[in-house]
């Protein structure tokens, strides 16, 4: 029988470790992690699950045929629920259904050395030995990172598994705002980011004359108005674009600045979308280049291919979410990558959401309201009886 109860005991456990105030941090292999992950084989063993920890750092609970997790690490400045909810509500679903459910807690989803690493490892689409030369900013290694978490065993063969279901938060406003309790998710949206290099004059900032100036800056500057003019008849209200990365050089107040390094990233549903959206945003880089007098540099494009939802799947919580929260969940894409990506190269996958107090996530003052986790819980276990 389900026990929310438990669920939600297990979830602020889980909390305890790595906590700072009301968030978490826990990066990948750092020691609170490694605490984490070792407690869930525990959590996992005392289930009736067979706990595995594979050599890429992912946390397995082998049951049965029907895989529910997420991932436990967290952002440098982590919410408590982002990630652990599917792993931990995965985990409550197999007390309640005994050989039907495993559980898995993917590693490095938040990007400490890449991004979805392990379930990228998994499901086949980057090899450990290709992972483990990825580093984190301070230089570090996968490889030499993944020693402090001794594997003890292989990672399950996809082929043992017929469906993946990954419960998350929204990470969003759509839900809170309007007062719904649960998401059934339709495509997870796809990304493409590329890192921009702007070049200069470095000068003195007290007698260089401002039309003889080379200024970085002030290409950068250019740089985001051209990008935002030209995907005014591109994108649509769903699609999403940032800079989130600006390195300045020498960033001094009395020099001008000779160099800016920084990162654009757009995400759209759309295939088709985020080429088109590539085209404008690299004409409009080196306009903006040209109008300022700067070389430029654009990298080549990291990219990840948008993930549609198993449409049986996505109808299978959708009647789950209708007994249980009756006119009170909708259909959404997410605009955030899971792991589900990945597993979606492998097994048919669906999500499903309960709201973000506020759409705040990636923060220490994510939340969720109780009485909507445990109605995600129900509607996820409704689903997987269903299934079974």
């Amino acid at each position: 029988m389900l026990d929310p109860a438990a669920f939600l005991d297990d979830l602020d456990t889980l909390r305890g470790i790595g906590r700072r105030g009301t968030g978490v941090v826990r990066r990948a292999f750092d020691p609170d992690d490694i605490r984490a992950r070792r407690r869930l084989a525990d959590r996992f063993a005392a289930a009736g699950l067979d706990p595995v920890i594979d050599p890429a750092g992912n946390v397995w609970g082998c049951g049965g045929p029907i895989l529910i997790g997420s991932h436990t690490d967290t952002q440098p400045e982590g919410g408590w629920l982002d990630g652990s909810l599917g792993v931990i509500a995965g985990l409550a679903v197999a007390r309640a259904r005994p050989g039907a459910v495993s559980v898995v807690s993917f590693q490095d989803e938040e990007g400490r050395f890449g991004a979805t690493t392990g379930s990228e490892i998994w499901s086949g689409a980057l090899s450990l030995d290709a992972a483990d030369a990825l580093t984190d900013l301070d230089g570090t290694t996968f490889g030499a990172a993944r020693c402090a978490l001794p594997s003890t065993g292989s990672a399950p063969d996809p082929a043992r598994f017929r469906t993946y279901l990954e419960p998350h938060i929204e990470q969003g406003p759509v839900l809170d705002a309007a007062g719904e309790a649960v998401g059934i998710v339709t495509a997870i949206v796809g990304l493409r980011q590329v890192t921009v290099t702007m070049e200069g004059r470095q000068n003195h900032a007290g007698t260089t004359p401002m039309h003889l100036r080379a200024d970085a800056l002030r290409g950068f500057g250019m740089a985001q108005d051209a990008i935002a003019t030209a995907l005014e008849d591109v994108v649509t209200p769903d699609s999403v674009w940032t800079i989130g990365h600006v390195a300045l050089h020498p960033n001094a107040p009395s020099i001008v600045p000779g160099r800016v390094r920084f990162t654009v990233q757009w995400r759209d549903a759309s295939a088709a979308r985020l080429e088109r959206m590539e085209t404008a945003i690299r004409r409009a880089l080196e306009d903006a280049a040209r109008a300022s007098v700067l070389r430029i540099d654009i990298s080549d494009t990291t990219a990840l291919p948008p993930a549609p939802m198993d449409s049986t799947l996505q109808d299978v919580l959708a009647r789950a979410a209708e007994r249980e929260a009756p006119g009170r969940w909708r259909r959404m894409p997410s605009g955030a990558l899971h792991d589900a990506t990945n597993v979606a190269r492998v097994l048919p996958v669906a999500m499903l959401f309960a709201p973000s107090i506020g759409g705040i996530s990636h923060a220490f003052d994510e939340d969720t309201d109780r009485d909507d986790l445990v109605t995600m819980l129900r509607v996820l276990d409704r689903a997987v009886g269903e299934l079974t």
